[in-house]
């Protein structure tokens, strides 16, 4: 559980369209909005774990073959979010103007743009299993588990850096260094995941 909580705070730092989207809202419509925000996006995590929990049962209960299939097709896409992470890690970070909305639009906007973002979907399906101990069984139960941790803790991050994005997020986003060892960082933990996967075994 340990090392699932550093991984997980290492990437939800990691500088993406979440992030980036709960500090637009706290730059351009202050703190109350970025927080809200981060709030729906967090929820929205609900949603992918339980579908995650779901899909992992289901690959579990139909084959060796298939979780075999499934553990080679997860490390491809981790190697390929490694991939991106690496090949744009000097890309600046750019932020956009919001535009002003009610506190329950702001919710309801971070939770739906959550939760239809496939990336998101695909990223809880490959990153929970490698923290479920399978010799312990509930596979399911454990990544539901799992899932509700980094819910909380991207809350708290997320909704920490919306709280404090008017006086310096802007200034730390546009510093290449920054989005540069992010990025860099985030590679480095998808490659280990991948790797990870490719020797798991039920």
């Amino acid at each position: 559980m340990i090392f699932f909580v550093g991984a997980a705070i290492l990437l939800i730092l990691v500088p993406g369209p979440d992030l980036i989207f709960a500090v637009t809202q706290a730059v351009t419509l202050g703190k109350r909005a970025g927080i809200l925000t981060a709030i729906g996006l967090s929820l929205g995590n609900v949603v992918h774990t339980l579908a995650a929990a779901l899909g992992l049962s289901l690959i579990l209960k139909t084959s060796a073959v298939a979780f075999t299939i499934f553990k080679i097709l997860a490390a491809v896409y981790l190697f390929y979010l490694a991939y991106m992470s690496f090949k744009h890690r000097k890309t600046p970070i750019q932020m956009r103007n919001g535009i002003p909305q009610k506190g329950v639009q702001l919710l309801a906007k971070g939770f739906i743009m959550n939760v239809l973002n496939p990336k998101v979907a695909l990223f809880f399906l490959t990153f929970l299993p490698q923290f479920v101990n399978y010799s312990y069984g509930h596979a399911a139960l454990q990544m539901i588990i799992l899932g509700f941790v980094f819910l909380i803790l991207s809350g708290l991050i997320f909704g920490g850096i919306a709280y404090f994005a008017g006086t310096f997020s802007q200034r730390l986003l546009s510093q290449p260094r920054f989005g540069e060892w992010s990025s860099i960082t985030g590679g480095v933990i998808f490659t280990a995941l991948g790797l990870n996967l490719l020797v798991t075994k039920v």
